[in-house]
């Protein structure tokens, strides 16, 4: 499996990204999808988590009304659309994908998640 993760840049505040995640060996049917970050000095945290079964999204609350978790099938990719962007939002964004359809705060527990992609930097200016 690999998950290949890219549409990270530099935005100033209020501005938008899409950042995808195309997987490979993983089929978007079944499991959890799910991206991350990490910001300098701080531990990786969950910010939005899709079950492939069911088709539910979910988002942790700084990010609610402002990012949108998508898939498309037959691409194989989830998308994490960022709109009204903070500096806050900065940190390396990594997806993640699990076998198990995850259910509530285990979504959003990295040790959950049986494979990573490598990261994407945002960095959001002031």
């Amino acid at each position: 499996v690999q998950l290949q993760a890219s549409g990270g840049g530099s935005v100033e505040t209020g501005g938008s990204l899409r950042l995808s995640c195309a997987a490979s060996g993983f089929t978007l049917n079944s499991g959890s999808m799910a991206w991350f970050r990490q910001a300098p000095g701080k531990e990786r945290e969950a910010v939005s988590c899709i079950r492939l079964d069911i088709g539910r999204s979910y988002y942790v609350e700084s990010v609610k009304g402002r990012f949108t978790i998508s898939r498309d099938n037959a691409k194989n990719t989830v998308y994490l659309q960022m709109n009204s962007l903070k500096p806050e939002d900065t940190a390396k964004y990594y997806c993640a994908a699990s076998r198990r359809n995850l259910i509530t705060s285990s979504r959003y527990v990295t040790t959950n998640y049986d494979y990573w992609g490598q990261g994407t930097l945002v960095t959001v200016s002031s």
